[in-house]
């Protein structure tokens, strides 16, 4: 136990993910090294506070270097948290921002969305699975299935995708109550550390089979050069 109840709110999402979430782990682990060794590129999209999961990602000390983080003004809070929550209700948007990134068969998209019900995230799975790509949700399971879709086919982003991630965060992602409010919210904590464990076990993957790890050195430590792995990848990661 500690002091802090946020952090033993935290330990006991680690938990949960620790006990349901080994196999899709397991399973995404294998893919990521299957889609690095084959020279393919893993995208990450999500709107509002979502697309924090893939800034942890991108371009990153110790992250991999195959990692297109799909930014954009229309989903970012800093162009406005009440512009980007209106925006990721719009239908027809994902495909503009889709059409502005190189997609590849072999490559891998994975969309986060604690809700699961906007427009936006929705149909960019839709897109990414029409266009033959793996695709992946990133969502809190148990309160989605329970939601009712915005989007105009009714589905939920859970719904659309090939394997669904969960983040076992409690429903309106607070893990905690102080007073009358909900509070300590938990989807980015889970996030990050369920794609860094995917990440980590893809490395152990591919190092056991000799092969080359495309994972950045911080540069901000001297005698590390990334040059080689912005070379290889520039070309289709956007924002290299």
């Amino acid at each position: 136990m500690y002091k802090y109840e946020y952090m033993n709110k935290v330990v006991e999402l680690m938990d949960r993910i620790y006990e349901t979430q080994q196999p899709v782990i397991d399973e995404l682990a294998k893919k990521f090294a299957e889609n690095i060794k084959n020279n393919h590129i893993i995208h990450v999209f999500g709107t509002g506070h979502s697309h924090m999961i893939g800034i942890e990602l991108f371009a990153r000390a110790g992250g991999l270097g195959n990692v297109n983080c799909i930014l954009d003004q229309d989903v970012l809070t800093s162009n406005g948290a009440r512009r980007s929550g209106a925006l990721e209700k719009v239908s027809g948007i994902s495909d503009v921002i889709f059409d502005q990134h190189k997609f590849e068969k072999g490559d891998i998209m994975i969309v986060t969305s604690n809700s699961g019900r906007n427009a936006m995230p929705i149909e960019m799975a839709m897109r990414a699975k029409k266009e033959g790509i793996y695709t992946v949700a990133m969502t809190n399971l148990k309160q989605s299935e329970k939601t009712t879709s915005r989007h105009p086919s009714g589905k939920r982003l859970f719904e659309c995708v090939d394997c669904i991630i969960d983040s076992c965060v409690p429903e309106g992602d607070s893990m905690m109550s102080v007073g009358k409010v909900k509070t300590a919210p938990g989807s980015t904590v889970s996030g990050v550390v369920i794609l860094n464990t995917i990440v980590n076990e893809a490395l152990q993957i591919l190092e056991k089979e000799g092969c080359e790890l495309p994972v950045f050195q911080s540069q901000n430590v001297d005698g590390f050069n990334n040059d080689a792995i912005y070379d290889k990848y520039e070309d289709r990661v956007k924002h290299f």
